[in-house]
């Protein structure tokens, strides 16, 4: 199968001391960028992750959000008993030197930073489950990459046909062209032949030869033989690699380079509206090929 590098997958779990989420995202790019985005406590996996993510994605900017809600103060909280002695010990301290100051009131104590502790998750258990969490949403991830891989696939195939159908199309209308000229010229070189002075002996001889070369000096200027062929090569190599599958980002925008080249060359030496016609269509095709390439791994 084909990937693309656009996709978008997220999961979360449940601790005692809080939910942990993980989210996805990752857009196209000429390389894989991975953006980390976390609280500072989290910060400590960043490696970790960083490598899980490398071993399933190629090309690609990612974003990895990771969103950790601690419970809230109130719900399983405890008193730091510690803290509590410090603030009784420095109210007393501060009333001495301070009679007229006011006490430090109950609420004024539960406000202060650090009096309410919340049960917090151990590093171990962090890790167990943000690696437990990736991996569950870059399977997701990856099978969302994969269905518009698949999208891509089909849209790509659909105008390797139209393209195909354009090509073989042209080529009945380069002898056609060529016959066409022939008859041009042959009717003007008679023509100048009928208004000749009689004695120029000879001229009916010398007139043949010229259309012969006129006629070959043109079907050379017009043949497309090559860039047909080329361009049937290429569209087959497209077939190829699209059923090989894998990691064909790059090898495809190498072709649609080539496609485009072929197509240009196709119009420059078109003699005819019809293959005027369809070279423009083919560059179209490719460059609308050529967009879709862009979101491939």
């Amino acid at each position: 199968m084909i990937l693309s590098m656009t996709g978008y997958a997220t999961a979360s779990a449940e601790l005692d001391s809080g939910s942990l989420t993980l989210e996805l995202r990752a857009v196209n790019h000429r390389y894989l960028d991975i953006q980390l985005r976390m609280a500072d406590e989290l910060r400590g996996f960043e490696g970790m992750l960083r490598e899980a993510i490398t071993a399933q994605l190629q090309r690609g900017k990612v974003e990895c959000r990771i969103n950790y809600a601690a419970r809230s103060a109130q719900t399983a909280a405890a008193l730091n008993r510690d803290l509590l002695q410090q603030l009784a010990a420095w109210n007393k301290e501060v009333q001495a030197a301070l009679p007229d100051a006011c006490s430090l009131s109950v609420a004024d104590v539960l406000r202060w930073n650090g009096v309410l502790e919340s049960p917090g998750a151990s590093a171990d258990e962090l890790r167990a489950t943000l690696l437990d969490l990736l991996q569950t949403v870059l399977q997701e991830f990856s099978a969302a990459r994969a269905r518009e891989g698949e999208k891509t696939r089909e849209f790509l195939l659909q105008r390797v046909e139209k393209i195909e159908a354009l090509r073989n199309g042209v080529m009945p209308h380069v002898p056609a062209a060529i016959a066409a000229y022939e008859q041009k010229l042959t009717a003007r070189l008679r023509e100048a032949v009928k208004n000749a002075p009689a004695q120029d002996a000879g001229t009916q001889g010398i007139s043949d030869e010229r259309i012969r070369q006129e006629i070959t000096l043109f079907a050379g200027k017009i043949d497309v033989d090559e860039e047909l062929s080329r361009l049937a090569s290429h569209l087959t190599e497209m077939r190829r690699i699209l059923a090989h599958g894998g990691a064909v980002g790059k090898r495809l925008d190498f072709l649609m380079q080539e496609l485009n080249r072929e197509a240009n060359t196709l119009g420059s030496k078109s003699v005819d509206a019809e293959v005027s016609r369809s070279a423009m269509e083919m560059k179209i095709l490719i460059e609308q090929m050529r967009e879709q390439i862009q979101n491939l791994e």
